[in-house]
């Protein structure tokens, strides 16, 4: 295998940037109940932790956005994925794309 390094993104890195990957913009709300369907549960405060990180890495952006709900305006963070962030989405998807049919072919090969 040419590059069999691991790749840099962590399994819920990589799920949060397909989310942003494919709804750009999404409210934090949004993404978390979106992991949620995939059994990710992660109380407010380590989800915006995550988040926070994420940006700091330069994969995604975040900003504050005034909506309101009913009759009350509600400050929300909204996201969406950078460049580098796309970027290191396409090495990371393309390390599976890789790596699972080759181990697939060692595994059954070796029977």
């Amino acid at each position: 295998m040419k590059d069999a390094r691991l790749p840099a993104l962590t399994h819920l890195q990589f799920l949060i940037l397909s989310v942003l990957l494919h709804a750009p913009e999404e409210p934090g709300r949004a993404v978390r109940d979106t992991l949620a369907t995939f059994g990710v549960r992660r109380t407010a405060p380590a989800f915006y932790q995550l988040m926070a990180r994420l940006e700091r890495a330069g994969l995604v952006e975040g900003w504050y956005e005034q909506i309101t709900v009913g009759d009350q305006a509600v400050t929300e963070r909204r996201y969406r994925i950078t460049k580098a962030g796309a970027g290191r989405w396409e090495e990371t998807r393309q390390f599976y794309d890789r790596t699972v049919p080759a181990a697939l072919r060692r595994r059954w090969s070796n029977g």
